[in-house]
């Protein structure tokens, strides 16, 4: 495993996550949510939580580096957007658990799947990109 490029793919699949999360859950389906409000917490303890929620995407962009960096040996943005999606899918059975066990909207388990296939098809494609070996030196 080359650790450098590991840990260089992992902090942009971090940043990138992060940033897509913040755009498309917090602020794009800002409204939705609002639909609901008895399910989320007060917006006042958000901040009580942001570690939470730090540590959350760093697992997510961690163990999808991991998985294409284990995988997906050879690298390469498209295979490893093919792995974030397949990642993506398995989000999306979560989703449909949550919307068959919470009173969710459809319209918030069709923004988290869009959403997941959104985040994960990019970030993988991005780990693809970052971390694959270098090509050998030709004579």
């Amino acid at each position: 495993m080359h650790s450098k490029k590991f840990f260089i793919a992992f902090v942009a699949a971090f940043a990138f996550i992060f940033v897509f999360g913040f755009i498309w859950y917090a602020k794009l389906m800002h409204g939705v949510y609002r639909e609901v409000p008895a399910l989320w917490r007060p917006e006042a303890e958000h901040g009580s939580y942001f570690g939470w929620l730090i540590f959350g995407h760093i697992v997510m962009a961690f163990f999808l580096t991991l998985l294409c960096a284990k995988f997906v040996p050879a690298g390469g943005a498209g295979a490893c957007a093919g792995l974030g999606i397949l990642v993506a899918l398995v989000h999306i059975g979560i989703d449909f658990i949550f919307y068959a066990v919470q009173p969710l909207t459809t319209k918030i388990l069709c923004g988290w799947i869009v959403g997941d296939l959104i985040q994960f098809a990019i970030a993988g494609a991005i780990i693809g990109a970052i971390y694959k070996p270098s090509s050998p030196a030709t004579t």
